[in-house]
């Protein structure tokens, strides 16, 4: 459903891998600290049940899946009753789960060596919604521009947004989502989130 490789996507959401934040500490701190933790994760196993536990586990803290959910779902967001919204946060968090999980159980991915540049944040310390930009390089491959955008909430920075060299991971998903409601509403959106995470979890 979206156009990002499966590497992409580990990046993505693996860099804001790591135990919840008080929002004292500052994003782009947040981001750099996390860096070493997950890779340790990628070296440690290729087991998928047990990286699924640290995607569950790590990662799904650190993002603001309703408000990444309602930036891919555009104006059918507002065409969803309450409970089909809940329907659709959960449905792209487990798809997100899923990508993330098999690209992480990729045995290829823990050969590759990676270091990671968290730039220095641009925006005022007092801001409430900033990005984080960092340059993935890894053996191999050519350097890969990842930027986070991050919202404060009281329990800490939340990534609610991730460009993969310019590109954004929410609204990557929009067309498809408009294709599918334009097909069969909102339930019919649901329906194949639900199909393609019940496909994931057999892969």
């Amino acid at each position: 459903m979206v156009k990002a490789t499966k590497r992409l996507i580990l990046w993505s959401l693996a860099l804001c891998a790591g135990a919840a934040i008080a929002a004292t500490e500052p994003p782009d701190v947040l981001v750099k600290r996390s860096v070493g933790e997950i890779l340790a994760e990628i070296d440690r196993t290729s087991d998928r049940a047990a990286l699924r536990r640290v995607a569950e586990q790590k990662v799904l803290p650190n993002f603001e899946f309703r408000e990444m959910t309602r930036l891919a779902a555009g104006a059918n967001w507002r065409k969803a009753s309450p409970q089909q919204q809940d329907a659709l946060v959960n449905g792209f968090r487990t798809l997100l789960v899923n990508l993330y999980t098999s690209a992480l159980s990729q045995s290829g991915e823990r050969d590759r060596k990676r270091s990671v540049e968290v730039r220095p944040l641009a925006q005022l310390a007092s801001s409430e919604d900033v990005t984080v930009r960092t340059v993935v390089k890894e053996s191999g491959g050519r350097p890969i521009e990842i930027d986070y955008r991050m919202l404060k909430r009281d329990d800490g920075w939340k990534v609610y947004d991730v460009l993969v060299e310019g590109v954004s991971l929410v609204t990557n998903y929009r067309s498809t989502f408009d294709n599918e409601v334009a097909k069969g509403g909102v339930d019919g959106l649901i329906r194949t989130l639900e199909q393609k995470n019940g496909a994931g979890l057999k892969s």
